[in-house]
């Protein structure tokens, strides 16, 4: 007897939909099904629909609304996640899988905690890294690695989206993008704010595993780098901690975090986000030996889903809601702090042009 699957509603249908969740329910259908999807341009929610086999609407409460729909992944702008995070908990469903950010404010943060705790319903972050095979096999075997670590380097190189996403898919008609005039102070706040909350903050859940005083920041130092990016230098508890981040036509992206101790350092890279390549891999070294881990055949996003499949049979625990927030709040604190930061430097280089 072949057992019902459990339906899927997805709320955005851009490109993150389209290359890497679609092909990767795909590999779970024994598990899941796609009932129903959701854009407010009705062409891409209907060319997407008609992929996945599944119902289509402009209406994010449809979704949310249709008792076919277990599970949803909100996959929307970034302003609607903790909106669409607690309507979908509110509706009972049996779990959330919401794209990073979890939500744009501490406020929210606490109030999709809050409605998780009072509904039952769990909770998953897409932040794909803390999934990878790579990367829980690197926290396995680190043994005491991050109590004696003073350096921590994260690092992302990317070329234009597109190209990775042409590499997984072909993609139904990307959203057109506007830019306001803006002042060179708005232009650098925005910049900055956009791409730790955008791109950083796809591991820094990681970099606060490895900082116990995850709650001491200090911002030492922070700039925007052109054409689009950011290079950090912060001290956090007692540690050294570079975030940097840069887009441009490099042929070669790069994707790495490391964590440096006097006498093993850890390093793991990653692959491309929207390339469906297997994990990343994780490297220790010391004056002795050398070991490293994968790559495994399954990426993070193959792992988030496994997982998702589990937790709505019953098979897995909920994640801590709490960590989830800790993850935003770390997050969110350096985003504004670096901002109002590049933000004075550009106005008092204005006033003194």
């Amino acid at each position: 007897m072949t057992l019902p699957t459990f339906g899927v509603g997805i709320l955005g249908c851009g490109p993150v939909t389209q290359a890497i969740h679609l092909p990767t329910l795909a590999r779970f259908a024994e598990t899941f099904h796609v009932a129903r999807v959701m854009d407010v341009d009705a062409d891409v929610a209907q060319a997407v629909a008609s992929r996945a086999d599944s119902a289509w609407t402009t209406s994010a409460d449809e979704v949310i609304a249709d008792e076919d729909v277990q599970v949803v992944l909100v996959c929307s702008p970034n302003q609607f996640h903790a909106e669409q995070v607690i309507a979908a908990c509110r509706a009972g469903k049996k779990a959330v899988l919401c794209e990073k950010p979890l939500a744009v404010s501490h406020e929210e943060a606490r109030e999709i905690a809050a409605m998780s705790a009072e509904t039952g319903v769990p909770i998953v972050v897409g932040a794909m890294h803390t999934f990878d095979p790579a990367w829980i096999a690197a926290t396995l075997n680190w043994g005491d690695l991050v109590e004696k670590v003073h350096t921590i380097r994260y690092s992302i190189v990317l070329t234009p989206n597109t190209r990775s996403e042409d590499f997984a898919t072909e993609i139904h008609s990307r959203p057109e993008r506007s830019w306001p005039e803006l002042t060179p102070a708005e232009r650098a706040a925005g910049m900055m704010f956009g791409s730790i909350m955008g791109l950083a903050i796809h591991d820094l859940p990681l970099v606060r595993q490895l900082c116990p005083d995850f709650r001491d920041v200090e911002l030492l130092s922070a700039r925007t780098l052109e054409p689009g990016g950011y290079l950090l230098n912060l001290r956090i508890g007692e540690r050294h901690v570079q975030v940097h981040g840069l887009n441009n036509e490099s042929w070669r992206p790069e994707w790495r975090v490391e964590a440096i101790a006097d006498d093993v350092s850890l390093v793991v890279d990653f692959p491309p986000p929207y390339v469906h390549a297997g994990s990343g891999w994780a490297t220790f070294r010391s004056a002795n030996e050398t070991r490293t881990y994968g790559p495994y055949r399954a990426n993070g996003y193959e792992e988030e889903w496994r997982y998702l499949a589990a937790l709505v049979k019953g098979e897995a625990e909920p994640l801590d809601t709490q960590v989830l927030v800790d993850d935003l709040e770390f997050a969110l604190g350096i985003a504004e702090t670096a901002t109002a930061t590049v933000r004075e430097a550009a106005e008092q280089a204005e006033v003194h042009a």
